[in-house]
Formats: C-alpha cells, sequence, structure tokens
C-alpha cells in the first residue's frame, strides 16, 4: 500500500502529539521534519527514527523535498500566513495547525492571491475526525433530539493561578515573550480556544440549513481583558439567520471544561469532552429518560485526522471530506472569530 509522506515544521507540543499519531495510521508516513531549535530537532530525530536526510534547520528545505506529499504547518499562528503562502508557491499540500490565520483578511488574502485549486489544504481540527462527533452527527440526523434549537460549548482551563510556598493562590504575570499573552503573535483565549467551539457551532448549525456567514450575528460578549492586551476570558452568543442559536465561552482563567450541549425539541446531547474525546461518553437526555452511548476509540485523536486526510491525498482529492474545513469554512468561521475579538 503507497503511504503519504508527511514533513512538519515546527517541532512544538502539538507537533509532538501529532507525530505520535503515526504509530497508529496504516497509510501515511512521518518522512521529513524542519526546525531552528537544533535541540527539537534531534530529540524528535531520535523519537521518530527520522533519517538524517530528511531533517532540516530551515524550513523551505522540506518544502523543496520532491519526497514530501503534505506539510504540517505547527508553527505560532503570527507565522502561518507566510508560510501557506510558501506552501502554495512550492505546490505543497498543507494542513495548518488552528487557528489557521489571526483574523479573516490574512485567510482572504491567501484565497484572493495565492489559493492553487489544485493544492489540498485545510486547517487542523483534530476533534471534528474523532469517531464521537461522527456518532453526534448520526444521532442529530436521525432525528433522536428532534429540530435542533440551540447549544452551548464551552473551552477553558485555568493556567493563570498558582499556589505560593503558603499555599495562597496568586495570578501568574503574563510573559510577553509566551506566544498565548502575545496579541502580535496570536495570543489569546479566543484564538487559541475560542476557535473550537466557534468551529463547531458552525458544524453544527450547518445541520440546520446552509450558513451565511457574513449575516451570524455575535452578541452578549463579555470579555476580560489582560495587561499584555489580549483577552483571557470571553464570552459570546451566536445567532445563524436560520434561528440556530450558540453561546460560546473560552478562558485562561476559569476550568470551564470541555463541554458541549446541543439541544433539540425532543431532548438534549451532551458531549463531556468534546475537544479530545477522552471520556468517551455521549450523553442524551430525553424527559426522564438518560441513555449512555459508549464510543469505541483507543486511538491517539490526531490518529484519525492522519488517517482521514492521507486518504484523500491518496484519493487526490482537493478538498477534505467533510467534515473536513475546506478553506471557504476557515474564512467563514475567522469573521465570526474577528467580531467576537473586536
Amino acid at each position: 500500500m503507497k503511504l503519504v509522506n508527511w514533513g512538519i515544521i515546527g517541532l512544538g507540543a502539538v507537533a509532538l502529539e501529532f507525530a505520535k499519531g503515526f504509530n497508529l495510521v496504516n497509510n501515511a508516513k512521518l518522512l521529513g521534519i524542519a526546525s531552528k531549535n537544533s535541540v527539537k530537532l534531534n530529540q524528535f530525530k531520535e523519537e521518530f527514527n527520522i533519517v538524517n536526510n530528511y531533517c532540516f534547520d530551515e524550513y523551505q528545505e522540506l518544502l523543496k523535498n520532491n519526497e514530501i506529499d503534505i506539510i504540517y504547518i505547527a508553527l505560532p499562528t503570527f507565522l502561518h500566513h507566510n508560510w501557506m503562502i510558501k506552501c502554495l508557491e512550492n505546490k505543497k499540500n498543507f494542513l495548518v495547525e488552528k487557528p489557521a490565520v489571526i483574523n479573516s483578511s490574512e485567510i482572504i488574502d491567501i484565497k484572493n492571491n495565492y489559493y492553487n485549486q489544485n493544492i489540498f489544504l485545510s486547517e487542523a481540527f483534530m476533534y471534528i475526525y474523532h469517531p464521537q462527533i461522527k456518532k453526534v452527527f448520526e444521532i442529530i440526523n436521525s432525528g433522536e433530539i428532534g429540530r435542533l434549537i440551540s447549544m452551548e460549548s464551552n473551552f477553558g482551563k485555568d493556567i493563570l493561578t498558582r499556589k505560593n510556598f503558603f499555599g495562597f493562590k496568586r495570578r501568574k504575570k503574563l510573559n510577553l515573550n509566551n506566544r498565548l499573552y502575545n496579541k502580535e503573535m496570536g495570543g489569546g483565549a479566543i484564538l487559541d480556544l475560542g476557535c473550537y467551539p466557534v468551529s463547531f457551532s458552525t458544524l453544527i448549525a450547518s445541520l440546520v440549513s446552509s450558513i451565511d456567514y457574513d449575516k451570524v450575528q455575535v452578541f452578549d460578549k463579555k470579555k476580560e481583558i489582560g495587561s499584555t492586551g489580549v483577552d483571557l476570558d470571553s464570552y459570546a452568543s451566536l445567532r445563524f439567520e436560520n434561528g440556530f442559536t450558540s453561546k460560546i465561552s473560552a478562558s485562561f482563567t476559569k476550568n470551564l471544561g470541555k463541554q458541549t450541549k446541543i439541544l433539540g425539541d425532543k431532548g438534549q446531547l451532551v458531549i463531556e469532552d468534546t475537544w479530545t474525546g477522552q471520556s468517551k461518553k455521549i450523553f442524551i437526555k430525553k424527559n426522564k429518560e438518560n441513555k449512555i452511548i459508549n464510543i469505541d476509540s483507543n486511538q491517539n485523536i490526531y490518529s484519525y485526522e492522519i488517517q482521514n486526510l492521507s486518504q484523500c491525498i491518496l484519493d487526490k482529492k482537493i478538498k477534505p471530506d467533510y467534515p473536513g474545513l475546506t478553506i471557504d469554512d476557515t474564512i467563514g468561521n475567522m469573521k465570526i472569530i474577528d467580531k467576537w475579538i473586536a
């Protein structure tokens, strides 16, 4: 069986988890890596048995390698726009880590000035390839919870509070060198975490009817802005033209969890861990009847994404299979994020 050869540029924490996913797929191989950090480059080389000839300290060299079928751009967000352009100029398929860009103007620029319809590209939301999301769609489409009315989706963890020597809690000082707290680098809870509930809200709303992203209303916005100018705790509501609504939240200061509740006129569906699928359970609540659906999943969540997208490459598709995000989906979601951040 032919394998799809992947390359990764940027070898941070997410790239490490992504790379582990190759151990559980049968149609793809991690062939090449690139990093300006020699320590990370050597660590990846040793852990994943990457041959010397496919280890580069310049990103461009990996893009030029003809044996690489697709690039995973795992760099900080503010570098995505430039390296997406580089991939397109080198006629290289790519998957870009979420959020794909800092604002909608960057991804619109990609589509208007650089987009090549023969190049496969997508934004990396690993959760949408997990079996539990497929099951959620099946339940909704079966009509079990009835006509969709609204949803609530959260993603938040307190990463700023720490205990001192005496056990008293205090908030960490924000460090501008940390991408999460640097506005120019694409920091803030909305961009880093809020992009998840935004993307899932549009996926669920599209099950009601097609979406006009320009007509999505973003209201009831509440934000806490930190000392470096990025949002640390953010809430909003979305109203779609088809009448569907969604309450969304993202936080660096509160343990909001990863839960999503989807309400229909016949019942409610609850996903305890929407983004990593670790709970492996979906709850359906109808009147006094409660049902638990167990999800059969033992893989690294990234392996589902790698397997799915690699098959698209093997099948010579230029867009990911549903519910994978196309460039137009990313543009639409970023327009909503822009309104939330504003």
